[in-house]
């Protein structure tokens, strides 16, 4: 039986994540957990997010999940979900975050030209830098939906699992071993969304 914990800090929809989860996993446990212990017992974790990241942070270090998050980044299928992709970072510009430092990079503000809106929101198309099982059955250039206004950087271009245009190019999914993570919400976008958890539910890294 598959045990997926979705890591609670106290920011984000977490219902409409654990929904998804179990829709796609009704073999599975699908926990929407605070507790550190929780986290380190589960087979697999999803770590999400919705707001700024210097309040996530620290909403996650006052429940003490750093050290779990951490851990289960480091040999679990883990799967990051908008803030909760930005946080694996070394540092966020909102506020001059430091972030989690699990993955190189910084998470820079959406610099658009005259004409487009910050936050970036609605659908767009995700262009797949090459194959990975958790792409697998869904088309390059299929739509997601968006809701940020800063964007990941990494410094190593192997990270890059997909981009997305929105004034300029920018990064919109990392991937490094047994981690992947998104700046789009799969819980909110529909049958693509879908095959992504599917595919993340029964990922063998």
């Amino acid at each position: 039986m598959r045990e997926i914990a979705v890591v609670d800090y106290g920011m984000g929809n977490l219902r409409s994540v654990a929904k998804a989860l179990e829709h796609v996993a009704p073999d599975g446990v699908v926990t929407v957990t605070g507790d550190p212990d929780v986290v380190r017992r589960a087979e697999r974790v999803v770590f999400p997010g919705q707001g700024a990241m210097r309040d996530c942070m620290r909403e996650m270090d006052a429940r003490g999940l750093r050290a779990a998050v951490i851990d289960a980044a480091r040999d679990k299928p883990f799967l990051g979900l908008c803030i909760g992709l930005q946080m694996l970072f070394e540092r966020g510009e909102e506020g001059d975050t430091p972030g989690l430092g699990i993955l190189p990079g910084a998470v820079p503000r959406i610099r658009v030209p005259p004409g487009l809106k910050v936050p970036h929101m609605g659908w767009n198309e995700v262009m797949q830098a090459g194959p990975h099982p958790l792409w697998a059955g869904i088309q390059d250039r299929g739509r997601f939906y968006f809701v940020h206004s800063y964007f990941p950087a990494p410094t190593e271009r192997s990270l890059v699992a997909a981009t997305c245009m929105y004034g300029a190019p920018f990064t919109c999914a990392v991937a490094r071993d047994n981690i992947f993570a998104v700046q789009f919400h799969p819980e909110k976008s529909q049958s693509a969304g879908l095959q992504l958890l599917s595919n993340f539910v029964r990922w063998r890294p």
